[in-house]
């Protein structure tokens, strides 16, 4: 099932995260964030935008959410997202369900655009991120160094919806916590 992620996943989304940091470029981040950290992340990010978890016989498998793609307010109605998913729940079709209920709850948000920012070559996030109908927007040559060497960076973008001139406010993910549309959304999702 797909649901909002809570405090307490801070464990398990940490182990999923972890080889990330340690072993790969598919973040920037290069020291481990701790299990306490997460959860502050967890907490935090939740109060404007989702974070969501795939759970299976009470086990979370994987994780997606979205966040502020810059600082600037003009920046409020297009959000970056991230997926991970535990290297023993892959290619089974869990990130595209998943990736595909993150964007109907921004949707729902009022948010008109969604980034994917990835690290190149990156062939199986690019796959996923094409497959969910966003087009490349970009690289950014020599963007992160990690792992002894310069990464370039593609950006990867989809329109939600069309924006409305003026815009109407973004809602934030706590005050849809507890509605009828979220619960519909997350209900309406693969089990």
């Amino acid at each position: 099932m797909i649901r909002t992620a809570r405090a307490d996943d801070a464990d398990t989304i940490h182990a999923i995260y972890a080889p990330a940091v340690t072993g790969s470029a598919i973040t920037f981040e290069t020291e481990l964030p701790g299990v306490e950290a997460m959860r502050q992340r967890i907490v935090n990010r939740l109060q404007h935008y989702p974070w969501l978890v795939w759970e299976e016989h009470g086990e979370v498998l994987a994780y997606a959410y979205a966040t502020r793609f810059r600082e600037r307010a003009a920046y409020d109605w297009i959000a970056e997202t991230s997926i991970y998913v535990h290297a023993n729940a892959r290619r089974r079709g869990i990130a595209g369900h998943l990736y595909g209920v993150l964007l109907d709850v921004m949707r729902l948000q009022g948010i008109n655009q969604a980034v994917g920012v990835i690290t190149m070559p990156g062939e199986v996030s690019v796959s996923l991120h094409e497959a969910m109908g966003f087009t490349p927007a970009g690289v950014w040559p020599k963007s992160g160094y990690k792992l002894g060497q310069w990464w370039d960076v593609g950006v990867w973008q989809k329109e939600l919806q069309t924006p409305t001139n003026p815009p109407v406010p973004i809602r934030t993910f706590s005050s849809l916590a507890d509605s009828r549309e979220l619960q519909d959304i997350l209900q309406a999702s693969p089990h």
